[in-house]
Order: C-alpha cells, then structure tokens, then sequence
C-alpha cells in the first residue's frame, strides 16, 4: 500500500478504536459548498412554491463554518477488506468530540450522490463542520457518521471520481453496505447494534440508496433521510408496499430544493405517503440540486436523529 499523509497527534483515535494505525489516515480539505452536487445538474427556475420553510427555514449565517472556539470531532478515512466485492476499499468517519468506549452511540450511514466520493458530504456539504457547531450548541445528540464509498467499484487507489455507471451503486453496493460496512463499524467502535440507533441517508443517487435499502429493511433501520432523490429511487408502490409498515420509522425525512430538475422524484414519493397516510417530515426550500441543499437539510435533520 502506498504511504499515506501521517496523521497529526491532535487527530490520532481515541484508544477504543481499533483499527489498525495502517488502515486510519486524516481528511483534510474544505472546499466551499453551494455548487451543483457532483456536476449533475444546473438549478432551473423554481417548480414549486416552498414547502414547510416555517419549521424548516433557512440554516442561520455561520452554520457550516468552522469556529475556533468549539470542539471538533475527528474525520478519519478508514481502510477495510470487503470481502463480498474483494476489493480494499476505504469509508469516511465521523466521531463526535470527547468520543468515548464508556458509551455507545448511535449511527449514520450517509450515502452521496452519482459521480462523487464520500468528500461530497465530508467537504462539500461540510457535514462534519455542521455537527460540530451543533453538538456544541446542544442541539443534536452524539452520534457517529459513516460517509461510505457509494460506487461499488471504487478502491482504496481509485475513487472512481466521475464514474456515472449506475449498475455500481446498485445490488453490489447494497450487499457492501449490509455485510462489510456495518459489521465493520459495529466491530470497530463504540456503537449500538440495533434498529432504533441505526440511521440511513443520502444525496440524489445516495438518497436513492437509502431509500431502496432502508425501506426494504426496515429491521436494520430505524430512520431514513434523503435529499434531492434520484431516479434510481425504486417507484413509491415498489419502495412502500406495505405503507402501515413505515409507521415504525422514528424519522423519515423527504426533501428537495424547488430548483432542482430531479424535484419529480422526492416530490412524487412525499404525495404517495401522503395518500397511504404514512409519517413523514417534508421539506422543500429554494435550492437547486447541488451541496446547499444538501447543509441545510442535514443541519435540519441531524437535530432530529435518535430522539426519543
């Protein structure tokens, strides 16, 4: 394996994580977010009015930026085997400040979007900033995010950075995802290992992921978030077929922006589950299909993961 960036001490893993030092590296990095998510698609002209902005509004100025002041948690890039693609392959991994073994934590799986790398919620959409600035304002609860490699094919040497096959994020990388990915996590840290405590979410082909995976085991997840849905999102009848099912969810998050030429698809599945009656938060801003849409709506949902 080629030498990677030494970690700083201030950066090293708290002592309950063993993974081995080889396989932990630090992700630096913090481009500005707001750009068209994965160079997917360019923001038309609004399509709808905006939907639930009163409880939802605008993230307040400075949310996503990095204050001097407030603890960080650690983003390290993580290295395993997977051995249902054979391939080495590497995931992202949030832990929360003062990470601790003396408790357990809940999880985030977030899934990003076609043609990207898990830096688009890392870097671009400044997920780990946001979380930071919130858990110091006590409002979101500790918690532990997983940013996987989407694309099935992606190693640890090649990313796949702008690969667009979308047979890559499909049955291969849900297979990942449930039989590598999560042992990993629940075999290398801190965490709890049930459905109440484990959370799936995405960005455009990520939310597709989430969704098709989530809802179709909804024994391993007990949230389900998604922004900006793509159209490898399974139809609404296909991914709800049993709507009284969803009722088990302790937080299902739709959202889109009303710019975003994909709107059809998060759109199409919130006037289903209205029609079958099943809880849902909706929320529909004024962004395009890009990483603005992504901050706000995890700013939002995050405060609500995991609450009793």
């Amino acid at each position: 394996m080629r030498s990677r960036t030494p970690v700083p001490q201030a950066l090293v893993l708290f002592g309950s994580l063993v993974v081995p030092p080889s396989m932990v590296y630090a992700q630096t990095g913090v481009p500005a977010a707001g750009v068209p998510a994965g160079g997917c698609c360019a923001a038309v002209a609004p399509q709808a009015p905006e939907e639930n902005m009163a409880a939802y509004p605008v993230p307040p100025v400075g949310f996503d930026v990095a204050r001097d002041d407030t603890p960080h948690g650690d983003l390290k890039v993580v290295e395993y085997d997977s051995k249902t693609l054979g391939l080495r392959r590497l995931m992202r991994v949030y832990t929360p400040p003062g990470y601790s073994a003396d408790r357990k934590y809940p999880v985030l799986y977030l899934q990003h979007g076609l043609g990207n790398t898990s830096t688009e919620w890392t870097q671009r959409a400044k997920a780990p900033i946001i979380a930071d600035n919130l858990l110091a304002d006590g409002k979101m609860l500790p918690m532990i995010i997983v940013f996987p490699s989407g694309n099935a094919t992606a190693t640890v040497e090649d990313q796949k950075q702008g690969d667009r096959t979308n047979e890559s994020y499909g049955a291969a990388y849900e297979n990942d995802l449930l039989k590598e990915i999560i042992p990993f996590v629940e075999s290398h840290y801190s965490v709890y290992a049930d459905r109440a405590h484990r959370a799936i979410g995405g960005m455009s082909m990520g939310s597709g992921q989430a969704l098709n995976i989530g809802l179709s085991h909804l024994d391993l997840f007990g949230s389900i978030t998604e922004v900006a849905a793509a159209p490898n999102t399974k139809a609404p009848p296909d991914l709800v077929p049993d709507p009284a099912a969803l009722k088990q969810l302790k937080l299902f998050w739709i959202a889109s922006g009303n710019r975003d030429p994909l709107m059809r698809v998060s759109m199409g599945l919130h006037t289903f589950l209205l029609e079958k009656g099943v809880p849902h938060i909706w929320r529909l801003d004024g962004n395009g299909h890009d990483t603005a849409v992504m901050s706000a709506n995890f700013y939002h949902f995050s405060q609500k993961l995991f609450r009793d």
